[in-house]
């Protein structure tokens, strides 16, 4: 009984273990995509107040 116990418990944490670091790595992805939205948005706003203030003239 103490060993069928033992593999439910390892398998369990091995599970956990799994899901977290999935969870770790989708995480991590999720910021990354964020950042690159950030800086996109920041490149072509710069973009556009550089081709307006040329136009202004």
């Amino acid at each position: 009984m103490g060993r069928v116990l033992l593999k439910v418990a390892a398998g369990a944490a091995a599970v956990i273990a799994l899901f977290w670091v999935l969870s770790v790595i989708l995480g991590l992805l999720v910021w990354v995509l964020v950042i690159g939205i950030a800086v996109g948005v920041v490149h072509l706003a710069a973009r556009m107040m550089r081709e307006n203030s040329g136009h202004v003239r």
